[in-house]
């Protein structure tokens, strides 16, 4: 699930897990991970059999070299059944809809536990993402991302959490929900996925990208996605540049020169440039590897699709 020790979802498409057709075609749509959807999308009277096809979808949607994750539904008594199932069909992470604590997660990380033991699987191998959907769960955001070592990555559910709230689900009502979501992820040395929008504008692809770019500027670095059409987006924009890695590179290097000489500023192409600079180059250059990796890893996985 890991490129190069770090973790790579620009782009999770969400697939009903109860539409073969769309589960069949999900390992060819170039997402890094895969949603399979038990929630929203699926009817309560498919919701069983959509579980059981899961050891057949998980296998099916991870032809392409995508992570595949499974969204639960939030009621206990099914979420216990989707925890289950899903585990026992290999699902990379579980998707945990409408998170409202930190002893909430810590009780389904438990299950997964369980699970985990019966069938012999390696401790710890199912991840979990936290999903706050409620003013409740979003004051104690900072617990629940911390909850359990099992958790990777942190989002807010922007319609639901803008139901919940009152008001309308845009760029500028969803602004502080999504920064604080995404701040204590970054405390918690975690993902933060999203955007500062909301996942059902995505009709047109030019204003989509904006909403992207501008998220990655405010940190996010991967988010889900309702349409295949967003998966190139996500993609695309998520991706360090070939610019940015070329600065990078030079601020990188120029610094470890400069150290060498007893200097701990200087000045690259007009800019000073200190620790904090040259340690975010670091980054950059680090996430630019892993990408890559990601990348390779599901060029790699191509010949499948035709199997």
């Amino acid at each position: 699930m890991t490129a190069g020790g770090t973790l790579v979802w620009r782009s999770l498409l969400y697939v009903p897990a109860n539409n073969p057709r769309f589960v069949a075609r999900a390992h060819a749509r170039d997402a890094d991970a895969i949603i399979l959807d038990l929630e929203d999308s699926v009817p309560p009277a498919e919701k069983a059999a959509a579980r059981e096809a899961l050891p057949r979808s998980v296998a099916t949607a991870g032809r392409g070299g995508a992570d595949v994750l499974v969204r639960v539904n939030r009621p206990l008594r099914m979420a216990l059944a989707d925890i289950e199932g899903a585990v026992r069909a290999g699902a990379a992470a579980l998707w945990l809809s409408k998170t409202e604590s930190a002893e909430h997660v810590r009780l389904l990380a438990e299950v997964v536990s369980e699970v985990e033991r019966e069938q012999g699987s390696d401790p710890g191998s199912t991840k979990l993402v936290v999903v706050v959907e409620s003013p409740a769960a979003w004051f104690r955001a900072g617990e629940i991302a911390r909850a359990d070592p099992r958790v990777v990555a942190m989002a807010l559910g922007s319609e639901d959490f803008a139901l919940e709230a009152g008001m309308t689900p845009d760029a500028e009502t969803l602004y502080v929900p999504k920064q604080t979501a995404h701040l204590a992820a970054r405390a918690a040395g975690i993902m933060p996925l999203g955007f500062i929008g909301t996942v059902a504008d995505y009709a047109d692809a030019a204003a989509f990208a904006e909403t992207v770019r501008r998220s990655r500027r405010f940190g996010f670095e991967g988010a889900a996605c309702v349409h295949p059409s967003g998966v190139p987006v996500l993609n695309a924009e998520l991706t360090p540049t070939a610019d940015e890695v070329a600065d990078a590179g030079k601020i990188v290097a120029a610094y470890e020169e400069a150290v060498g000489q007893g200097l701990g500023a200087i000045v690259v192409d007009g800019k000073m440039v200190d620790a904090p600079v040259v340690e975010r180059a670091r980054r950059l250059l680090a996430r630019a590897a892993a990408v890559a990796e990601k990348d390779r890893r599901k060029r790699e996985s191509e010949p499948a699709l035709d199997g």
